[in-house]
């Protein structure tokens, strides 16, 4: 077989990791580097018994206290006993892995590498206008309210729809119970932007990552920071890692059974003047098995700009982000390739 170098030769159905390639091509290949190692470092995180939320008050201060320092130390923590019983979270990974698997005609219908589409599927970043390739498989949805976007979403496998969108209700609740406590420990409180949120956006992004023959070229998806307030990662196995704030070092998140991982994105990191950074992370391969993730984005209205709390400005503490929006991120999206180091936060902050 003939190995070929360009980006635009891996198009969507046409990919190496859809087609199950046994060597990494060229465009794949990231440079030194910025590879990873086959024996990470596992990461210290932070885990939210989310339970003592609905308890007494001292119950909830010590826990809404505990949130406050992971966003402000390493902008990330896990959450046990969030109220998602186990069938739903299996449910929606089983049908997940059961879409990626079908016929390639199946999956095609929602081709697309139009960013602003509510539903498509696709590889990589942006499929062929890529420098670099990913070993990524995607299927990306709006979710809320779920009325107006289950229609659209895939028929097969036949209890995608019904299972997904159970997945997504329920997080969708959880995303505003864990926003309320992030605001709360801001000292903003817990109903702090509520409305904006409930009528916000949320982006479920299905990922596969196949099976790669070299895991220690290439990446899954290159280092970035969500757009988002937060999002809600679900996985099947470990292969998420995150920049740890305190050393600089790459590392791997384990994968707790029941578990939910929380990111601080970059609207979050702008409502909160800079006291919340979002989190860097990127996504590891593995030879032997397909690993599965469902993240749920959640931020406010296409169009609704995010700024910073009045609240966190003043003499000693000045503006420090431009406003933005849902909707400005998909054009920075459009327009820049993340995989160059290229990161809308930047873009956000105020030169001083």
């Amino acid at each position: 077989m003939e190995k070929k170098d360009s980006s635009s030769s891996f198009t969507i159905g046409n990919s190496a990791q859809e087609r199950s390639w046994p060597y990494v091509p060229d465009c794949y290949v990231i440079p030194s580097s910025n590879r990873p190692s086959l024996t990470p470092e596992t990461a210290s995180v932070p885990v939210i018994d989310f339970s003592r939320l609905r308890q007494d008050a001292t119950q909830r201060a010590n826990a809404i206290k505990e949130i406050g320092n992971a966003c402000h130390q390493v902008g990330y923590f896990q959450i046990v006993n969030h109220g998602i019983c186990q069938s739903i979270l299996d449910g929606a990974l089983s049908v997940a892995s059961d879409f990626f698997k079908l016929p390639a005609e199946e999956k095609v219908k929602f081709m697309s590498n139009d960013v602003k589409k509510p539903v498509r599927y696709g590889t990589s970043l942006k499929d062929g206008d890529d420098k670099f390739q990913f070993w990524r498989v995607f299927l990306k949805h709006y979710a809320h309210p779920l009325s107006d976007w289950i229609h659209l979403w895939p028929k097969n496998p036949p209890h995608y729809r019904e299972n997904m969108g159970k997945y997504c209700k329920e997080v969708m609740k959880l995303a505003l119970e864990v926003m309320g406590a992030i605001n709360e420990s801001l000292g903003l409180g817990p109903s702090y932007l509520s409305n904006q949120m409930e009528d916000g956006m949320q982006v479920t992004a299905v990922n596969c990552y196949p099976p790669c023959p070299n895991p220690e070229l290439t990446l899954g998806l290159p280092p970035h920071s969500d757009y988002t307030c937060l999002s809600i990662v679900l996985q099947n196995s470990a292969g998420l890692e995150v920049i740890d704030k305190r050393d600089g070092k790459w590392k791997l998140i384990p994968d707790v059974h029941g578990a939910l991982q929380v990111h601080i994105g970059d609207h979050l990191e702008v409502l909160s003047n800079g006291l919340y950074k979002s989190v860097v992370h990127r996504a590891i391969l593995n030879s032997e098995r397909t690993r599965i993730s469902i993240a749920s984005l959640h931020s406010m209205g296409m169009d609704e700009k995010m700024g910073t709390a009045e609240e966190l400005v003043d003499g000693q503490h000045p503006k420090k982000y431009k406003d933005s929006s849902f909707r400005d991120f998909l054009d920075f999206l459009c327009k820049n390739d993340i995989a160059e180091g290229k990161n809308f936060i930047d873009k956000l902050k105020i030169k001083a």
